[in-house]
């Protein structure tokens, strides 16, 4: 892994700014560059789109209340509706529309919103693991988009999963040289 190049920049903030991202940064047991660096990470790579394409932050607890009583056709019924916009967003953040965009941007969406997620590779199978604490209707919600996902770009290649009420993975062959980050 190449390391970074990095570029010192000066920034003159307000005082009480500056004293709760120490404070923050304290909290996560990280330096305040560190927290200052991920503070603007986090803006480029999604809050600064969120308002364009339409996110508005919604509590957990109304998604654990919706998901509930939502039926497999409710479930149907919201994937139609979000697979265009995620196509749609997928391109106005990425500048494209491919799997490795797609992967990147639902990452992205996650870790912006804090939802535990990872990207695990054995070989050619890749496991993406997302935990999102919904309940089983919200398994069965990410197991089928991400089968609509995976199934738009690979139709010939089988997805697998596991899942629990809080936490789904998907395994899926992809090859040892696949990396969403590159295209």
């Amino acid at each position: 892994m190449k390391k970074e190049k990095t570029r010192s920049v000066t920034y003159r903030l307000p005082v009480k700014l500056v004293e709760e991202i120490e404070t923050e940064a304290m909290n996560n047991n990280v330096s305040h560059n560190v927290m200052a660096r991920q503070i603007l990470e986090k803006y480029i790579q999604w809050d600064r789109f969120a308002n364009k394409i339409g996110i508005i932050p919604v509590p957990k607890k109304i998604l654990d209340i919706l998901g509930i009583d939502m039926s497999a056709e409710d479930i149907n019924e919201v994937i139609n509706v979000i697979k265009p916009v995620i196509k749609d967003t997928v391109l106005f953040i990425k500048g494209g529309y491919d799997l490795k965009r797609c992967i990147e941007t639902l990452e992205d969406y996650m870790r912006a919103s804090g939802m535990k997620s990872d990207h695990r590779v054995e070989g050619p199978l890749h496991h993406f693991i997302i935990q999102h604490e919904l309940g089983s209707n919200w398994s069965k919600f990410t197991e089928q988009l991400l089968q609509e996902i995976f199934h738009e770009f690979l139709p010939d290649v089988e997805m697998k999963c596991e899942s629990t009420e809080t936490t789904v993975i998907a395994t899926i062959s992809l090859g040892e040289d696949f990396n969403e980050h590159e295209y």
